[in-house]
């Protein structure tokens, strides 16, 4: 066997997904199938590329400077495809998706500035499931998508996608009058006696999470509310619950936005995008704007940016 487009390119997802598990779903393979291609590869290439870490597994030393050459081979083919195939998307017109997350808003400017002369619409769903549908049936060109750790959602031959954070921490949202509220950080344990509001998009697996993280801290959480996406805000405010937060918000008024020690709850942050809506240029253009879009809001929340910056293998490939 040699080395041919699809190994490279199997090489650089896991790169990107910080995990074979992940790689495996983006690439509709199963997770012992890309195993043992990858175990092939580096056979061929005479060295181990990928070893395990903390969060996942990370490239040696021989895995990234296969990476680098694998990244130019593939703008190179990519691009060799585009020049004879014409992107079908509506001209001067982008249809983007989002989970809700606070770059919601940059998410319109800087699509635009990557696209001068483009408008874009854009829809914002609690389900990560939903926004794959949509990209998928054609009522979404491309979507910002987001994943709990341990599930993922299959994406069709006909969809691409590109891992935005391999490892994004979910915070925690209290009431600024609550017994926790002035520490640093927070024992998901310390909150078995809590009333939780649901966290959005329980098809794609973080309501199923939380609750695994709370089973694994020793308790059953209190599922008390249903509110979708920033409708549970009211209720943690007043003291009536607590909840799971996107850490790039600023804190709310009266509520304290604190992380969870240990990190219990992890997702992954994709964007996904249906191959014929862009040509390759345009997808690197698309995957810089939303990057952008999201460090955009990093600083508005001190506690994550200092997590942010301690971090930097959380970081997009931009390169």
């Amino acid at each position: 066997m040699g080395i041919d487009v699809r190994h490279l390119r199997a090489i650089c997802v896991i790169a990107e997904a910080g995990s074979v598990t992940a790689a495996a779903a983006q690439l509709n393979l199963s997770q012992p199938a890309l195993t043992a291609q990858l175990h092939r590869i580096e056979e061929l290439l005479g060295g181990v590329l990928f070893v395990r870490s903390r969060t996942g597994v990370e490239p040696t030393d021989l895995g990234r400077r296969v990476l680098s050459r694998a990244r130019v081979v593939l703008n190179e083919v990519d691009a060799f495809v585009d020049d004879f195939r014409e992107a079908h998307r509506a001209p001067g017109f982008v249809r983007f998706g989002t989970v809700h997350l606070a770059c919601a808003a940059s998410l319109v400017d800087r699509v635009k500035e990557a696209f001068p002369g483009t408008e874009v619409a854009l829809r914002i769903e609690p389900s990560s499931r939903l926004l794959v549908d949509a990209v998928t049936h054609g009522q979404l060109d491309a979507a910002l998508v987001g994943i709990m750790e341990g599930f993922e959602i299959p994406l069709g031959g006909t969809l691409a996608s590109r891992t935005l954070i391999p490892r994004y921490p979910i915070f925690i949202a209290v009431s600024a009058s609550h017994r926790l509220a002035g520490q640093d950080s927070v024992d998901l344990a310390d909150l078995r006696d809590e009333r939780w509001v649901g966290p959005p998009g329980p098809d794609d697996g973080s309501l199923s999470s939380l609750r695994r993280a709370c089973r694994a801290a020793g308790f059953e959480p209190d599922i008390r509310y249903d509110a979708p996406s920033g409708a549970g805000q009211p209720l943690v405010r007043s003291g009536n619950g607590v909840r799971l937060v996107d850490p790039t918000w600023p804190q709310p008024p009266g509520t304290a936005v604190l992380p969870l020690r240990g990190e219990p709850q992890i997702a992954r942050l994709l964007v996904v995008w249906r191959r014929d809506a862009f040509s390759h240029t345009e997808t690197e253009q698309l995957y810089r704007a939303v990057t952008q879009a999201f460090l955009d809001h990093v600083p508005n929340n001190p506690t994550f940016e200092r997590w942010w910056h301690a971090n930097p293998q959380a970081h997009p490939i931009t390169e």
